[in-house]
């Protein structure tokens, strides 16, 4: 068994399910004890603990709305009275939704920016002190649609292209600190939030595939496999990247 993380401490954020579900798993297979963050899924946290556990692995499930700076005081917290160090931060925690611009609401564009721009930019901070003097990785989850936005999705897109410059700014200001900072931008996946917006089966996910060289949709081991890499050491090398992983998907 290659145990790339052995001996590391890892956050990871809305963990309970889907992408980060599989990443908080992925890191545990290689060693890495993973606190599985949760804001509203407690059963589906906890699944993912149990399931690390079954493995003989290390994880506990904990609280937290990554927008509230309360919360994420908290979870580090527990973090650092659980296992005592950080090593690693995914910040993954995320939501969207389709609606045309007439319909986006102050209410929509605040829980989608405060989630992914504010969530990382709180958590970010704690990591980082938690780091300390043996510094760390943080991998941002952001998207393709960074890059190449969607119709319907203004809010989601704008939040994650903020995703992606926030890591080549923290690739900077943290790198004397022997802190590494780099994005992962996956394309259509298989996750629970996928299937409940209706795409996953649905005519979009035929659509994103048939513009998938590799023909398929993602599955959060794809992701994971990656994320992997970049908070190992032999990423050591790696920062203020943002890596597509998307079967080609641009």
């Amino acid at each position: 068994m290659d145990l790339k993380l052995k001996d590391k401490v890892a956050v990871v954020t809305g963990a309970s399910k889907g992408i980060g579900a599989g990443i908080a798993k992925a890191f545990a297979a290689a060693g890495a004890k993973v606190v599985v963050n949760y804001a509203i899924d407690k059963a589906g946290a906890e699944k993912v603990v149990s399931e690390i556990a079954k493995k003989g692995g290390e994880a506990i499930a904990v609280h937290c709305d990554v927008t509230k700076a309360a919360d994420v005081k908290r979870l580090f917290e527990e973090t650092k009275n659980t296992f005592g160090q950080l090593d690693i931060l995914v910040n993954n925690a995320g939501v969207f939704a389709f609606e045309p611009l007439e319909a986006v609401s102050e209410e929509s564009f605040h829980r989608q920016i405060n989630t992914h721009v504010l969530g990382n930019l709180l958590c970010s901070q704690h990591a980082t002190e938690m780091f300390g003097n043996r510094g760390g990785s943080i991998i941002n989850i952001s998207s393709t649609v960074s890059a190449n936005p969607m119709a319907g999705l203004i809010v989601y897109c704008a939040a994650k292209a903020a995703v992606d410059t926030f890591t080549k700014v923290l690739a900077k200001e943290l790198g004397d600190r022997k802190i590494r900072i780099n994005t992962l931008a996956p394309g259509v996946t298989d996750t629970e939030g996928n299937h409940t917006a209706g795409i996953i089966g649905g005519e979009l996910e035929k659509q994103m595939v048939a513009q998938t060289p590799l023909g398929r949709t993602g599955q959060p081991e794809d992701i994971a496999k990656v994320a992997v890499f970049l908070a190992s050491d032999e990423a050591g090398w790696v920062t203020g990247e943002r890596i597509t992983v998307a079967g080609g998907l641009l």
